[in-house]
C-alpha cells in the first residue's frame, strides 16, 4: 500500500491537494440548492455535502463553505428561511456544474445556466423544474465549524416532489437510480448510479440477508 503523511500532502500544489483529499471521502450526493435573495433574484448553487440528520423530525443538513468563498446561498437562506434541494440528472449535469461559477448576487443563475425556475403556490423559493426529485426545507439551525470557518446548515423537510415514474417500494425506499439521480466525487467528476443489492436489518451472529 502507498502511504501518505501530512508533511507530504502539505507539500503538494494547492489544487492537487484539494482534489486528492476531496475525492478520498468517496462518492457523494450532488444537488442544486435553490434560494432567492431579498431583491427577488433567484440563486442556484451546486452542493455535494447533503447529509441525513434524522427522520423524526425530518432533518437534512449540508456544509456551506466559508462566507467569503460562497456567500449567496447562506445569506439568502438566513433572509428567507426556506430553500429547495434538487437532484441532478445526466441530462443537465453540465448546466448544474456551471452553477459553481461565482456569479454576482444580482444574476439569476437559473437563466444564466439554462435551467427552469418552478414555484409551488404559497412558496416563494424556486425548485428546478428539470429535477425528478426535489424538496423544500425550512431553516432550523446554522452550526459554525470553527476549524475551517464553514457552517453546517440544518433544515426541516416541508414538501417533497417526486416524478410519478418513481414510486417508493413497499417499505418506502426510493430507488434513485430509476430516475438517474447522479453522484459526485472530488470537485468536478459526476457518476451514474446502479443498485447492487439491499439487505435486511443486520443482527449479531446472523449472516447478512438480501431483501
Amino acid at each position: 500500500m502507498q502511504q501518505f503523511t501530512p508533511a507530504e500532502w502539505q507539500s503538494w500544489e494547492r489544487f492537487y491537494r484539494a482534489n486528492f483529499i476531496n475525492s478520498l471521502t468517496g462518492f457523494k450526493s450532488a444537488s442544486l440548492i435553490g434560494t432567492i435573495n431579498a431583491q427577488g433574484v433567484p440563486n442556484l448553487a451546486m452542493f455535494s455535502s447533503m447529509v441525513h440528520i434524522g427522520s423524526d423530525p425530518a432533518l437534512i443538513g449540508y456544509i456551506n463553505r466559508p462566507v467569503a468563498a460562497a456567500p449567496h446561498t447562506l445569506a439568502n437562506i438566513k433572509s428567507n428561511g426556506f430553500y429547495t434541494v434538487n437532484h441532478i440528472h445526466p441530462s443537465f449535469v453540465d448546466k448544474a456544474h456551471q452553477t459553481s461559477a461565482k456569479y454576482p448576487d444580482e444574476v439569476n443563475e437559473f437563466s444564466e445556466v439554462g435551467l427552469t425556475e418552478e414555484y409551488l403556490e404559497g412558496i416563494n423559493v424556486p425548485f428546478v423544474k428539470e429535477s425528478a426529485i426535489k424538496y423544500l426545507l425550512s431553516l432550523k439551525e446554522i452550526v459554525p465549524i470553527t476549524l475551517n470557518a464553514t457552517f453546517l446548515v440544518i433544515g426541516q423537510l416541508e414538501q417533497v416532489l417526486i416524478d410519478p415514474s418513481l414510486q417508493p417500494t413497499a417499505d418506502g425506499f426510493l430507488e434513485l437510480d430509476q430516475v438517474g439521480s447522479i453522484c459526485s466525487n472530488g470537485l468536478d467528476a459526476y457518476y451514474n448510479t446502479t443498485l447492487i443489492d439491499r439487505y435486511a436489518y443486520a443482527k449479531p451472529g446472523k449472516a447478512a440477508e438480501k431483501l
